[in-house]
């Protein structure tokens, strides 16, 4: 990917989201960073001038720049607005889009991207968003040399480039991986964002039903199947809780309705803090020379990812780092521009280094060969 001469290097499209605010904090951490390229030029991007230079304010204050606003380009742009993402997009060699749930507001992004000539991180986890994305894009992003890489939080790259680091530490060939997640501490359910419980309700259940409840003002659906998926939102957490009941693959689900009181300003980062994660991978394959014919695999490792709170500190982290992969690893990446997944676009990069200097560390734990 060739890095144009354009005003930003990055542009956070909706810097003043919840998760966008984390994001726009961790870009300002790499501008900061003594190895890192203080040229950085970027901007965040929204649809209130006013919010976007509070959250650059917020983060001047907590990060102790107090120049931080006065150096960051501000973009106004709305997501109903084509017009608006064009110019966005070409001001942009790389768009940092936060703006979900992306089932219902990705496409236009990605559409505006392609057309202009500009790559594009997201940090979807919805499955039919990803799929479509590649099917009805693919060919138009390669044509345009441009990369379009989804799921780039903690969705899919602790996953994608574990196995990834898995397969470079085996010494041999890697056959099959098994991953298993731990998260310590904290209230999980911070890593679930609106546009996974929105997709998912909104997506599969009985459309008419979810018609209805889509339409009816400041209601949050939450699916909860099972009481394993209940602990993800402690009653501490989801406040003035009212319970419904819709079809939904069969069964039934409670839909709740949650009232959003943790703005940023007011947010109690100390939960956050202390969370964490650790994804544990078990690899097997066979060792270099060996024949596999009628054999079983003969070497085995084990490899951990660990990191801090999963989804608004390893998710920025991993978000951006992945774009400042895409900016200066230009030689390491597919090609030709196209979709793609992290792991599909960043095999042979450097971004399992970047990872590590920023907290998420890669290790072996074992490895043995029968």
């Amino acid at each position: 990917m060739a890095v144009r001469q354009r005003p930003f290097h990055l542009v956070v499209f909706g810097a003043s989201g919840f998760t966008g605010q984390f994001v726009t904090e961790e870009v300002a951490r790499e501008q900061m960073d003594p190895e890192g390229s203080s040229r950085l030029a970027w901007a965040v991007a929204g649809r209130c001038r006013e919010k976007l230079q509070r959250v650059l304010e917020r983060a001047a204050q907590k990060l102790g720049r107090p120049t931080l606003p006065s150096e960051v380009g501000i973009i106004i742009c709305d997501i109903t607005t084509p017009g608006s993402l064009d110019e966005m997009a070409r001001q942009a060699t790389i768009v940092l889009n936060c703006v979900g749930p992306y089932r219902f507001y990705g496409e236009p992004v990605v559409k505006a991207c392609i057309e202009n000539g500009t790559s594009c991180i997201d940090i979807s986890g919805e499955p039919q968003f990803l799929e479509l994305m590649y099917w009805k894009y693919h060919q138009k992003a390669a044509e345009k040399g441009v990369y379009i890489i989804g799921s780039s939080g903690f969705d899919s790259i602790p996953a994608d480039m574990g196995v990834i680091y898995t397969s470079n530490k085996i010494n041999g060939t890697l056959t099959a991986v098994e991953s298993f997640l731990t998260i310590n501490s904290g209230p999980e359910g911070l890593c679930i964002h609106d546009g996974t419980w929105k997709s998912a309700v909104y997506g599969f259940g009985n459309q008419n039903q979810l018609k209805k409840l889509r339409n009816q003002s400041n209601l949050k659906p939450v699916p909860i199947v099972g009481a394993k998926l209940k602990r993800r939102w402690p009653v501490s957490y989801c406040r003035e809780l009212s319970s419904y009941s819709i079809p939904f693959l069969g069964a039934d689900v409670s839909v709740v309705k949650r009232t959003q009181r943790y703005l940023h300003e007011n947010l109690d980062q100390s939960p956050i803090d202390a969370a964490s994660f650790t994804m544990t991978f078990f690899g097997q394959g066979y060792s270099h020379g060996c024949p596999i014919e009628d054999k079983k695999p003969n070497i085995r490792v084990c490899t951990q990812v660990k990191g801090p709170e999963a989804g608004y500190i390893a998710t920025p982290i991993a978000m951006v780092q992945a774009a400042m992969t895409l900016l200066n690893d230009v030689s390491n990446l597919p090609s030709v521009g196209g979709v793609f997944t992290p792991g599909a676009a960043f095999a042979k990069t450097k971004l399992i280094d970047r990872l590590n200097k920023r907290g998420l560390e890669f290790s072996v734990i074992s490895s043995s060969e029968v």
